[in-house]
């Protein structure tokens, strides 16, 4: 039998984890559960060793997590609260709103406008636009240095030469 301590210290997980992992086992599938209280003595609990390490080796199966002192591989793109679209949303998100500022220009209000049409909280589509925004002005700038002269300069009289 192993303490909840133990557990922290085999898996390199914080408390609350490890905690939650024990709150959580009810939504998880049968492998992924953590195993129940064995017996408790005052107010510690203890849990059937092997039972925990099946655990821990099924959840680093299908989670992909290992024993790194975080809980997780390093570089996982998920930044310290995991989660998001990822690169890939975000890149989709920018997408949209630079397909809007071509169609209709910048203006107050496209990222609620596109959070409303495509889903999605006004706030993540405020960066997508930001960011669709330097771009579209950036293809603004390059069409102007571009852009053929005008034609004020046929307006202008001429002179012949003598």
């Amino acid at each position: 039998m192993v303490r909840r301590a133990w557990i922290v210290q085999y898996t390199g997980a914080a408390e609350s984890t490890v905690s939650r992992w024990y709150t959580e086992r009810g939504r998880r599938p049968e492998r992924l559960r953590h195993p129940e209280v064995v017996c408790t003595v005052g107010r510690t609990v203890y849990f059937d060793k092997e039972a925990v390490e099946a655990f821990w080796t099924a959840w680093q199966e299908d989670v992909g997590t290992r024993r790194s002192g975080t809980g997780r591989i390093a570089a996982d793109g998920q930044g310290t609260r995991g989660g998001g679209p990822g690169r890939a949303g975000r890149d989709r998100a920018v997408a949209l709103a630079l397909e809007a500022l071509r169609a209709s220009g910048s203006r107050r209000g496209l990222a609620a406008e596109l959070a409303r049409e495509h889903g999605g909280v006004a706030r993540s589509w405020q960066r997508a636009v930001a960011e669709a925004r330097t771009v579209w002005e950036s293809e603004q700038r390059a069409q102007d240095a571009v852009a053929p002269p005008t034609d004020a300069q046929d307006d202008q009289p001429t002179q012949s030469a003598p």
